[in-house]
């Protein structure tokens, strides 16, 4: 009798370690599991997917999800993503911050020296946005509408009113650079929306025109942002974003290889392979 009663005793303390181990698993897992959120902008689609390829050479269970750029930040605030690598700051993605700042965490830059404005090729005759007249037919091509960018450029003759009654195009990063490749190839006027670090300056000779009003701000840096609560949920996957930094020629070169047609997933991965003491120090405090 007191035989059983130990067996019971010892079955019944061997399920609740069971439960517990399964229990604990069950936690692991929820937190290897990281949602990154990124505009399809080809700096972010690089940074992105870099940033994604370290977390999942790491063991965690990575999902790159594509927003539009309003959408993007309002899904970090409400906690439906954790995190991401795409906001251009202090002017571009003011508002934004200005909006959600008591629901988002600010990790800083990982990016210095980008740059936004209105590019044209080289031998178009024009130097300044305040010097437009009628080239590229008054119109200008952008990105995509829900863009701070977009909105800027749509306002600009409040600002300029020489572009008063000039139209903007608006389509997407990939349709801009797409529209940009054939008028140059056709030697053709254009005026597009762009930024950089962006791979179209390596592929072409451009030229920002000159913003003496400054309405694109000047410098830019590119910045990490992540949940609230991200940090306690999941330390170690906070802290290589915390820790991710790289240059305009580390996002440039996966940029160039993800233009020439390498899939952006291997592109990362042969940055990767290319940069592990870099990588090193972004994972160096997991533990």
């Amino acid at each position: 009798m007191r035989f059983d009663r130990l067996s019971k005793l010892v079955l019944a303390f061997a399920l609740l370690l069971l439960l517990a181990a399964c229990s604990s698993d069950d936690t692991s897992t929820q937190n290897k599991k990281v949602n990154l959120a990124y505009v399809e902008w080809d700096t972010e689609i690089a940074s992105t997917n870099v940033v994604g390829q370290v977390l999942e050479d790491l063991g965690y269970d990575v999902t790159l999800t594509p927003l539009d750029n309003g959408i993007m930040w309002e899904a970090l605030a409400n906690g439906e993503v954790d995190g991401m690598v795409s906001a251009w700051l202090p002017q571009t993605h003011a508002p934004q911050v200005e909006k959600y700042k008591d629901r988002i965490v600010d990790l800083g830059e990982n990016l210095t020296g980008a740059k936004i404005g209105l590019v044209v090729p080289s031998y178009m005759d024009v130097d300044s946005i305040e010097d437009l007249t009628k080239e590229a037919g008054k119109t200008i091509t952008g990105i995509e509408p829900g863009a701070n960018m977009t909105a800027t450029t749509e306002n600009a003759y409040k600002i300029y009113p020489n572009l008063e009654g000039w139209t903007v195009l608006t389509s997407s990063a990939g349709a801009m650079t797409a529209a940009l490749k054939q008028a140059i190839e056709n030697n053709e006027e254009i005026i597009v929306t762009g930024w950089s670090p962006h791979w179209k300056f390596n592929a072409f000779d451009l030229k920002y025109l000159d913003d003496p009003k400054g309405i694109y701000g000047a410098e830019e840096y590119i910045g990490t942002f992540a949940r609230k609560g991200f940090k306690e949920d999941n330390p170690g996957a906070y802290s290589v974003l915390d820790n991710f930094h790289w240059t305009a020629e580390d996002i440039e070169s996966v940029m160039y290889d993800i233009m020439e047609g390498t899939d952006p997933r291997d592109a990362a991965k042969k940055w990767i392979k290319e940069n592990e003491a870099k990588v090193a120090d972004w994972t160096k405090d997991i533990k």
